[in-house]
């Protein structure tokens, strides 16, 4: 399958990345944070320097991964003055797609709210009513800007995002009718944050064309506590799921990137540390 990593979990100077990944047979480049700036802040040159630097190594730009639309909450509305801010850094991040040749850009969505749908007694009690509908329009704005500009959009299950499951992503795909410039970004680890066990149910949800790229590390979550801890691959409560899963994306031949996600670190703050304690197990199973 085609192996890469977000570069800025080795190290946001992209070079340095770039031999890293070259040291370990990566070669697609998923790119977040290059020096000091997110994708979609960059000036032109600075563009075109990291072109040409992907370029010349041989990495295709998986994917651009800005936090489009993460920090927007329920009380906010399309037009408005941060939804504003948030499409105007799209559509810079859709131009410098269109430059390094990424066929995804990916967007988060609004802060979760715990309780979305209930039955019997809790519709009127638990669910904070209305919220899951005030997402749709926020994201239709960006579903069409895409669809004219030729990309194809990626939206991340996220840890405290409203779409935080394979389930909920579908939702939002389905109550748009964008699954053609709409797909999933599949993070099974964030997903474990609310309890949906990634095979064979979180890869059910999306296994039939909704799922666009994934994001591979290994977590242990203690919900009740509020505390997530990321480990080492295969030493985390997706550890016995991470075969199965792979063995399913082959069958069903899936043709996206996986993106090797290096948010580890052995104690001393090193992420690189931490890529290197963990990608052999990745490749191992995903390659």
């Amino acid at each position: 399958m085609k192996l890469g990593v977000i570069c800025d979990g080795i190290s946001r100077d992209l070079k340095h990345a770039v031999d890293v990944m070259d040291e370990f047979g990566l070669d697609y480049a998923e790119l977040q944070f290059v020096g000091d700036k997110e994708v979609g802040d960059h000036s032109a040159e600075e563009i075109r320097e990291i072109d040409r630097l992907l370029r010349d190594r041989g990495k295709p730009v998986s994917c651009l991964s800005r936090h489009i639309f993460a920090g927007m909450t329920t009380a906010n509305r399309p037009g408005d003055e941060l939804h504003t801010k948030h499409m105007d850094a799209l559509k810079r991040v859709i131009d410098m797609a269109h430059i390094v040749g990424s066929p995804l850009v990916r967007i988060m969505t609004q802060k979760k709210e715990q309780i979305l749908w209930g039955h019997n007694g809790a519709e009127q009690w638990n669910v904070a009513k209305g919220a899951w509908d005030t997402m749709p329009p926020m994201i239709a704005p960006a579903v069409e800007l895409a669809r004219k500009e030729g990309v194809i959009l990626v939206v991340e299950t996220g840890n405290g995002t409203m779409v935080n499951s394979n389930y909920t992503a579908r939702k939002l795909i389905d109550d748009l009718d964008a699954k053609d410039t709409l797909k999933v970004l599949w993070d099974p680890a964030n997903n474990c944050w609310c309890h949906e066990r990634a095979y064979p149910e979180g890869y059910d949800e999306v296994r039939s064309g909704y799922l666009g790229h994934v994001h591979i590390k290994d977590v242990q979550v203690d919900t009740p506590r509020a505390t997530l801890e990321v480990r080492r691959m295969g030493e985390g409560q997706l550890a016995p799921l991470f075969q199965p899963m792979a063995d399913a994306l082959r069958a069903d031949g899936y043709d996206g990137v996986i993106s090797f996600e290096s948010v580890y670190h052995p104690g001393n703050g090193n992420f690189e540390d931490g890529f290197r304690l963990g990608i052999d197990r990745f490749k191992k199973i995903f390659g």
